[in-house]
């Protein structure tokens, strides 16, 4: 039976243990270039002892940035900042991932704590803003997102799947080992599959099957340039909590679909594309395992997810039951750079210092003095007693 701390082997890639960390938007980059940030935070999730470390979703193209400020893989002088990354992951013992995506008409934002909400958009003539695009002229709406979307011509989805191409081949003399395409949280090719978004009369719209089309071609595209010993995966936005958006029960279908068109894992999240959900449960504890867990058994795909799943015995109990195959971490890898270490100190493995590198380790193995002083507690420390144990 695998737990939290197994090893995992998707293709020709082998992970230390089940935990992933989140691709998550810092806003930390000019012209979309990785730099010391990057270096220093995720370097330090894959010292602290992550498996699969994600950087920020990475733009296909200059519009498909959320902001200004986020990571991009459309030039040749961004591979450089993403290949000491990669270096420095694969140097702490961890594998990196890169997360390709294009915002769509969720682009041409605000960075969150400027604008005082997540997702307020520049309008297109603002020095950095820009014309968001989407398939349809459908704003996002709800005051956040009002300007006008460009809705995308055939010629320009094709260049666009082009793009995901190049980026793949960018993202693969980078360093990266393992590609995950961006297919939820309301960003274009979420916005493509769901009839929130997509009013399109085309072979772009309409039916389910023509609504997951920019999905699959986007698929095509990069497995035609990607090398099959290296994982190739998705994050499919598979419910958009409302009646009239993407249901769930669709979603398991499409899931299939990418299976055939050479996915090796479903990574799955909401759909992102309205504001107007009705009874999302965005709160539950492991909110998405049994769904993940439904998926893997009809499609016969591994599966991994996020969504509250950061107190070890959550995390642990979703492996061990099979339910899923790795476990993402958002929030919890961004409070806490070793949280890997202190889930299995909670969880009682047997040497959580393993998970550090082996020169840490080793002194936090032999030299262990007394442990509440190397922040390592084993009981809890009354305060009045704080000057006998220091």
């Amino acid at each position: 039976m695998p737990d939290l701390f197994s090893p995992y082997t998707l293709k020709g890639v082998t992970l230390r243990n089940r935990i992933a960390m989140s691709p998550m938007t810092m806003y930390r980059s000019t012209d979309g270039k990785m730099d010391d940030f990057h270096l220093m935070y995720l370097g330090a999730r894959a010292a602290g002892g992550f498996g699969l470390i994600y950087p920020e979703q990475v733009a296909i193209s200059p519009e498909g940035h959320t902001t200004p400020h986020c990571a991009g893989i459309y030039e040749d002088a961004q591979i450089e900042g993403h290949a000491r990354v990669t270096s420095m992951i694969k140097n702490m013992g961890g594998v990196a991932g890169i997360q390709l995506g294009h915002t769509g008409r969720n682009g041409s934002e605000l960075k969150p704590w400027v604008g005082g909400d997540l997702g307020q958009q520049l309008s297109p003539d603002h020095p950095e803003g820009w014309q968001v695009v989407g398939p349809s002229d459908v704003p996002y709406g709800f005051g956040k997102r009002p300007y006008p979307v460009h809705a995308l011509t055939v010629e320009e989805i094709e260049a666009i799947h082009r793009k995901y191409a190049e980026a793949a081949v960018r993202a693969l003399e980078a360093g990266y080992e393992w590609l995950e395409m961006h297919f939820a949280h309301g960003y274009l090719a979420a916005s493509f599959y769901s009839p929130l978004a997509n009013r399109r009369t085309d072979s772009y719209g309409g039916s389910k099957e023509n609504r997951a089309r920019f999905l699959i071609e986007a698929m095509d595209a990069v497995r035609e340039v990607w090398p099959e010993h290296l994982p190739l995966t998705f994050r499919l936005g598979a419910d958009d909590y409302h009646p009239d958006g993407v249901q769930w029960e669709d979603s398991i279908e499409v899931v299939g679909w990418l299976k055939e068109h050479g996915a090796d894992m479903a990574d799955l999240s909401f759909g992102g594309n309205t504001d107007d959900m009705v009874d999302p449960f965005f709160g539950d504890v492991s909110a998405w395992v049994e769904r993940g867990a439904q998926v893997k058994r009809e499609i016969d795909i591994p599966v991994t997810v996020s969504w509250n799943l950061g107190v070890p015995q959550n995390a642990d109990r979703a492996i061990r039951d099979e339910k899923i195959d790795l476990v993402l971490l958002g929030r919890p890898a961004l409070a806490n750079p070793h949280w890997p270490v202190w889930a299995a100190r909670e969880l009682g493995h047997k040497d959580p210092f393993e998970l550090v590198p082996e020169d840490w380790g080793w002194w936090l193995q032999n030299f262990r003095g007394h442990d509440p002083s190397i922040g390592w507690p084993e009981v809890p420390v009354a305060p009045e007693n704080l000057d006998e144990v220091a």
